[in-house]
């Protein structure tokens, strides 16, 4: 690809926003609902953040929501909120097991090999297991998320919930540091 040094910095937004609009990044989707009450929900009422985290805060058992909102229709997150069992997640795979010894775990397996395992509980905590050393391992098929948000949520509060998605990722999105070329160096702008 040609170096486009020879553009002005007004030119080089110019182009940006022209390949945006190419992936059908024009404008901004409009949120469905209150962002600031959304906030609310996921800390408090639907204890999203006891396993999630956002901004580097929440829990760490399942996947990091900072960006998820970023590209996603209203709708695809909504499914993923009130219908977890219809969306795929890389690590997510349930399991109950109890050592030779009585010991039980519950939590997500993590890694897998033939001859061992590793599981992180919902505390957060790893745990390594010699697949010999296991008298009981039980796959669980339904998903660590809650499936009932659909009715223990109102519609505004599903509304609110993925405003608050979709403006933590927006707000990820500004926050980065911009790269800056120099030469054949790169430095970061905080701008």
């Amino acid at each position: 690809m040609p170096a486009f040094s020879s553009l002005s910095h007004e030119e080089s937004k110019s182009l940006v926003a022209y390949v945006r609009s190419l992936q059908g990044r024009v404008a901004a989707v409009a949120l469905p609902g209150d962002n600031v009450k959304g906030r609310s929900i996921f800390y408090g009422k639907a204890q999203c953040a006891q396993c999630h985290i956002v901004a580097g805060v929440g829990g760490y058992i399942a996947g990091d929501l900072t960006s998820y909102g970023a590209n996603k229709p209203v709708e695809d997150i909504r499914a993923a909120i009130v219908k977890p069992s219809s969306v795929s997640r890389p690590g997510s795979g349930r399991a109950e097991l109890t050592t030779r010894d009585g010991r039980k775990y519950s939590g997500l397996v993590r890694n897998e090999d033939n001859f061992s395992l590793q599981l992180q509980t919902l505390d957060g905590a790893f745990h390594l297991f010699d697949k010999s050393d296991l008298g009981n391992l039980q796959r669980v098929a339904a998903p660590l998320m809650p499936s009932d948000y659909g009715s223990t949520l109102s519609a505004g509060e599903l509304n609110d919930l993925i405003s608050f998605l979709m403006t933590a990722a927006r707000e990820a999105r500004t926050a980065q540091p911009k790269k800056v070329a120099h030469g054949d160096d790169e430095e970061y702008d905080d701008d």
